[in-house]
C-alpha cells in the first residue's frame, strides 16, 4: 500500500481556510465603499498598504524559520490581519503608524506563538492596540471633518501625500485642518460641559446619528449578515455582544445629557466591525455555542464600560483583547458533555 493510513474522522468540507479569509474579506466591502464614499481613499490606501506589509512581514519571518512560504501565505491569514488593521486605523494616519501596529499584529501577536492557530490573542487587534496607547493622537484626530471633505474632498494624489508625504495638503493647508476626532471621542469629552442638544450641533453628527458613520456601520452590518448566510460564522457571538451593549446603553445611559447615546454605541464607531470581523476570530474566540454568548456578552459588556467611564472612546480592541484571556476559562465552563455521559454530581453526598 502506498497511502498511509489517516485517523478519523475521515471528512471534507467545502470551508477551506482560504476561502473562508476570502468570503471575510468580500464582505467587508460594503462598509469599506461607505468609508471611501464619506471619508475618501485613506481606508482603500491603508487596507491594501497593510495587507502589503503583513504579507512581507510573515514571508520574513517565515523564512527566518524556515517555513514553506507558499503553504503558510496561501491560507490569505495575513492579508486577512492587515485588511482589518486598514479598515480599523483612521485614514489619514500616517504610514509608518501602520508600519508599527502590522509588525505587532503579525510578529509579536501571531508569529511569536508559531502562527495561524496558536496566537491567544487577535492579531490585528494587538496592533491597534499598540499604536493606539503609543500614539493617541495620530489614531484619534485623523479622521476627515464632514464639512471640510465636502467643501474640499481630497483626491487620491492628495490623500496618498497627506498618508506618506509631509502632512500638508495641495491647498497649504496642514493635515490638521481637515481633520478632527471621532464622533464617539467628541461626544465624550464634551457631555461633562454642554447638553446633548448642543453637542449635536457640532457637524460631525450630521443629520441622523453620525456623519458618515451610519453608513460605515450600517455596511458592515450588511457584510456580517452575509458571513451568517455563508455560515462562515455564528450568530452567538454578534447577539452576544449586541445585545449586552443594547441592555447596557438602555439601562445605563437613557439619558444623553449624562452619558454616550446608544445610537452612537451601535453606530459611530466600530461596533459593526468589531461585532461581526473582529470578535468572531475563531482561533481566539470561544468555541462552544454558550461559551460564544458569554464571550459576545462580555465584550459588549466591557466595551460600554470603557467607553462610557474610561479614557478610549471606541473600545472594540480593549474589550476583545480582555476576553481573549477569558476564553479558555470560558470554554472550560461551558463545554458540551460528551454524548453519553451524564452531568457530574455536585455537593457532598455519597459518591462524590
Amino acid at each position: 500500500m502506498t497511502d498511509r493510513l489517516r485517523s478519523s474522522p475521515f471528512m471534507h468540507g467545502p470551508q477551506r481556510t482560504d476561502r473562508v479569509m476570502q468570503w471575510l474579506i468580500l464582505a467587508t466591502l460594503p462598509g469599506l465603499a461607505a468609508q471611501t464614499v464619506f471619508f475618501g481613499w485613506g481606508n482603500l490606501i491603508n487596507v491594501f498598504w497593510c495587507a502589503t506589509l503583513a504579507v512581507v512581514a510573515e514571508a520574513a519571518v517565515l523564512w527566518l524559520r524556515k517555513r514553506p512560504l507558499a503553504f503558510y501565505l496561501g491560507d490569505w491569514s495575513a492579508v486577512v490581519t492587515g485588511w482589518l488593521l486598514g479598515l480599523s486605523l483612521p485614514p489619514l494616519v500616517p504610514w509608518w503608524t501602520s508600519l508599527v501596529a502590522v509588525i505587532a499584529a503579525i510578529v509579536l501577536a501571531k508569529q511569536l506563538y508559531g502562527g495561524l492557530g496558536f496566537n491567544p490573542f487577535n492579531p490585528a487587534m494587538v496592533g491597534y492596540a499598540l499604536v493606539l496607547v503609543s500614539f493617541p493622537v495620530a489614531m484619534t484626530t485623523n479622521w476627515p471633518t464632514p464639512d471640510s471633505f465636502l467643501q474640499h474632498p481630497l483626491s487620491l494624489p492628495q490623500t496618498l501625500h497627506q498618508i506618506f508625504g509631509n502632512r500638508q495638503s495641495a491647498t497649504g493647508a496642514g493635515v490638521d485642518a481637515i481633520t478632527m476626532a471621532t464622533p464617539l471621542d467628541v461626544y465624550k469629552h464634551q457631555i461633562g460641559r454642554h447638553l446633548s442638544q448642543t453637542i449635536l450641533e457640532n457637524p460631525v453628527f450630521g443629520h441622523f446619528v453620525a456623519y458618515g458613520w451610519e453608513w460605515v456601520n450600517g455596511g458592515f452590518l450588511l457584510g456580517g449578515l452575509f458571513l451568517l448566510y455563508r455560515r462562515i460564522i455564528s450568530w452567538h457571538i454578534p447577539a452576544g455582544l449586541l445585545g449586552a451593549l443594547i441592555l447596557l446603553g438602555a439601562a445605563i445611559g437613557w439619558d444623553p445629557d449624562r452619558s454616550i447615546p446608544l445610537s452612537l454605541h451601535l453606530l459611530a464607531g466600530g461596533t459593526m466591525l468589531g461585532a461581526f470581523f473582529i470578535a468572531t476570530d475563531p482561533v481566539t474566540a470561544a468555541s462552544s455555542h454558550t461559551g460564544k454568548l458569554v464571550y459576545g456578552a462580555g465584550i459588549g459588556i466591557l466595551l460600554y464600560v470603557i467607553r462610557a467611564y474610561g479614557t478610549y472612546p471606541d473600545a472594540v480592541a480593549f474589550a476583545v483583547l480582555l476576553m481573549n484571556f477569558a476564553a479558555p476559562l470560558i470554554d472550560y465552563y461551558t463545554r458540551p458533555r460528551a454524548y453519553g455521559h451524564k452531568a457530574p454530581k455536585r455537593g457532598m453526598g455519597p459518591g462524590n
